[in-house]
């Protein structure tokens, strides 16, 4: 009875004490321009936009021009005109997850929308943006993460509370790739944020990729392609918020988000239509501020308090791993995982390319008798590439370099052990002994 007390209390305390109106002062492209109530607004503080014919729209404030405040909606602005009654909302937002959330698939607004029933509220909201832990205050990453993906087990392995890229151009294979990371972790929650996917795939990654075992201790938050660019925004802020409330439970979380580039569009939206001068191929600066916010919200907890371990997709536009997006969020995440196109077309899947690819807690997380092995295969997969033209043409010679002829020969199984069907599992101790059997050493 207490906790439901508390819960009340804390509701009420959240609630506006007197109910104030403005009017719609002007609309241009997405922007609203709200008169009346700016005294009582700061950015990020929400309305409600009475539409004609009565339905509401959520707005939040993105900044302000004299004497109005700059809003953009979280759905569409059929009905919106000038004169428009708007209301003052909530000025923190904030959600209240529980463990009842598992299993279940959320909006960007903590509503519902898989069909079960109304969601369960917690005890105590939380703050849909928060900021991270203190860097002085955080553990350091812990013991090894346990994916079941061979090729990132082995040569790219996670720590709990590491951050790392998922770097690929589209349809190379990043969902499926993050749905066997979500099904086969050792984690105890995972926490998947769709942001900006296409409505037809949602269903898909949730049915036939996750899976009934993977969703039963997954909390899924969506925000497809076509909702407003404040909802997919949102969705990203959602995701790490119910981490955050796993994390605080002393639970092992894996924060799978698809993808960061989206994130970064919805931002460019906002910001442009919010007046700020396009930069860098066309982003606003505000990209690249918020960018750092959302993922330092990842990692390890404070004292005695559990991890968010995340895996963040980057769609690098035109397969430039450059590109400014990309560049940004590798420069603030632990390491990057790369998707080749060339290896998706030639059918082997997960397309890792491992030479590209780098743990940033590598190889300190390995025992000497681990390193030695993935280095060594690491070595033989560098001296094929290195000289894969020549011998695709018939160029090279058997004999000539010893360590060419010994990659050539390992090349095939290598290139096998590498490959994975979506329905295995292979856990770190099979990784490293599969590996040693290629090699020809004994394990362990």
């Amino acid at each position: 009875m207490s906790k439901d007390i508390a819960h009340l209390t804390a509701a009420v305390d959240a609630l506006p004490s007197l109910k104030i109106f403005g009017r719609v002062a002007a609309v241009q492209g997405l922007l609203i321009e709200v008169a009346g109530i700016e005294s009582h607004l700061s950015v990020g503080g929400r309305c409600r936009v009475i539409a004609r014919g009565g339905r509401s729209v959520l707005c939040e404030t993105v900044g302000f021009r004299e004497d109005r405040a700059l809003m953009l909606p979280f759905a569409h602005l059929e009905g919106i005109g000038l004169g428009c009654k708007v209301e003052l909302a909530e000025t923190h937002p904030s959600i209240a997850p529980t463990e009842k959330w598992l299993g279940r698939v959320i909006n960007a607004l903590g509503e519902p929308v898989d069909g079960k029933g109304p969601l369960s509220t917690g005890d105590v909201p939380r703050p849909v943006r928060a900021s991270p832990p203190p860097a002085h205050l955080r553990q350091r990453v812990g013991d090894k993460l346990d994916l079941g993906v061979r090729a990132l087990n082995a040569f790219t392995t996670l720590c709990q509370g590491q951050r790392m890229g998922i770097f690929a151009g589209s349809g190379v294979g990043k969902s499926v790739l993050m749905s066997m990371a979500a099904r086969y972790t050792s984690a105890d929650v995972s926490v998947i944020g769709l942001i900006g996917e296409r409505g037809r795939e949602v269903q898909e990654f949730i049915h036939d990729d996750l899976g009934e075992e993977g969703l039963k201790r997954s909390v899924v938050i969506v925000a497809t392609s076509d909702e407003a660019a404040l909802m997919r925004r949102q969705a990203a802020y959602m995701t790490l918020a119910v981490a955050e409330y796993f994390r605080d439970q002393g639970k092992k979380v894996l924060c799978l988000m698809d993808s960061v580039t989206r994130f970064a569009m919805s931002q460019r939206e906002i910001g442009l239509a919010a007046g700020e001068p396009p930069t860098t191929k066309g982003y606003p600066p505000t990209v690249f501020s918020e960018l750092p916010k959302l993922l330092e919200r990842a990692g390890p907890g404070e004292r005695g308090k559990g991890s968010i371990t995340g895996l963040f997709t980057v769609l690098v536009d035109g397969d430039d791993h450059n590109e400014p997006i990309a560049d940004a969020a590798r420069g603030i995440l632990d390491g990057h995982i790369v998707l080749d196109r060339s290896i998706a077309e030639r059918g082997r899947f997960p397309a890792v390319n491992v030479l590209r690819s780098i743990s940033r807690t590598m190889p300190g997380c390995n025992n000497d008798r681990e390193n030695e092995i993935v280095n060594r295969a690491r070595r033989y997969l560098a001296a094929y590439d290195n000289m894969a033209e020549m011998i695709r043409l018939g160029a090279y010679r058997k004999g000539s370099n010893t360590e060419v002829d010994e990659a050539i020969n390992f090349y095939a199984p290598l290139e096998e052990f590498l490959r994975q069907g979506k329905d295995e599992r292979t856990d770190f101790a099979n990784s490293y002994a599969r590996l040693a059997e290629i090699l020809g050493e004994s394990w362990p």
